[in-house]
């Protein structure tokens, strides 16, 4: 267990708001139907806003929640499965945005794409226990419009844009807070049910085109994904509490990713979770990739629905394909 502690958080959304009647306009179908199929009545998409300002901005949020600034931050993490650009790590961009481009502070970037938070949560908790930093930001800030494929109707009906941001730091000693148990699971027989092809090595951008401009867009067969994972899923949340000596019953609170309304009911039921246990904020923000269970944080924080000393559990998944939880005394 490391005695880690949440000491803030905070999150950006663009001005932007984008309504599901607008989508199905744009997208060619009936009124109601994108809300219908992802659950999602409207989410936000970038104008002017690139993924470093609205980083900065989550992080800017995150250190006026803890009582910190700038100048107590000694690591920035960058956790999102979308890029800015590909070089140099997001987590740099972040820092130049945040006007600490002189200071030295270690920046890098966590990508497990939707499960990036929790991945990069749990790379941050051995730093901070191993005495390597004090007072970590982790940051995920996704872009998702720029890159829908406005072919494929369900991810077009799917996806927003935002921004959020933890620090994180050690526990005082009279304190409970604590990661108790975290994994991670790859599956990569479902590694192209979720993808990207192009805008690396094997599809370089130079070979964009017209012709071949779907891969360079997101790919997603969202039915596959979820066969697979309801496969999965209960032999994962088993070997997950194999580590501690907790159900899911002890659970305060469950932070799913918002992968979609009804996928995420479906589950829960099948795991046995109340409706009031299960944090869910997929219709005002849609499916923010890694940014969706840090911002479910959050809002679960600021509405008081999880209090300290209550277990919270982080469950999702992910591109690879990947499934990932996390359980902590917050």
């Amino acid at each position: 267990m490391q005695q880690i502690k949440i000491l803030g958080s905070g999150k950006y959304l663009p001005a932007r708001i984008v309504t599901s009647a607008e989508i199905d306009r744009k997208i060619g179908v009936a009124e109601g139907w994108s809300e219908k199929k992802s659950g999602v009545k409207h989410r936000r998409f970038v104008e002017n806003e690139t993924a470093s300002y609205m980083g900065k901005m989550a992080i800017l949020d995150a250190l006026e929640d803890a009582g910190l600034n700038c100048n107590d931050i000694d690591c920035i993490i960058g956790a999102s499965g979308s890029m800015e650009q590909p070089i140099p790590c997001n987590a740099a961009l972040i820092q130049e945005e945040l006007g600490l481009e002189d200071s030295g502070i270690p920046c890098f970037d966590v990508n497990s794409t939707c499960l990036s938070f929790v991945v990069g949560l749990d790379m941050a908790a051995y730093l901070i226990e191993g005495g390597r930093y004090r007072n970590i930001v982790l940051v995920s800030s996704e872009i998702s419009s720029i890159g829908l494929n406005w072919e494929q109707n369900e991810s077009s009906a799917l996806f927003g844009d935002g921004a959020a941001a933890f620090i994180i730091g050690k526990s005082k000693p009279e304190e409970s807070s604590r990661i108790i148990t975290s994994r991670l699971e790859t599956y990569s027989k479902g590694a192209h049910l979720s993808e990207i092809r192009g805008g690396g090595s094997k599809y370089h951008p130079r070979e964009h085109s017209e012709q071949t401009k779907g891969e360079f867009l997101f790919d997603m067969d969202g039915q596959a994904i979820f066969k697979m994972t309801s496969k999965l899923i209960e032999g994962f949340i088993h070997r997950l509490f194999e580590t501690c000596n907790l159900r899911m019953k002890d659970m305060r609170m469950v932070i799913p990713h918002q992968a979609s309304k009804v996928a995420m009911n479906l589950v829960r039921k099948r795991l046995g979770i109340d409706e009031g246990r299960f944090m869910t904020i997929i219709e005002n923000h849609g499916n923010v990739i890694a940014a969706s269970i840090p911002l479910a944080l959050h809002e679960a924080i600021k509405q008081n629905r999880i209090q300290r000393g209550d277990t919270v559990m982080l469950l999702g998944t992910s591109a690879g394909l990947s499934i990932g939880g996390m359980i902590f005394e917050y």
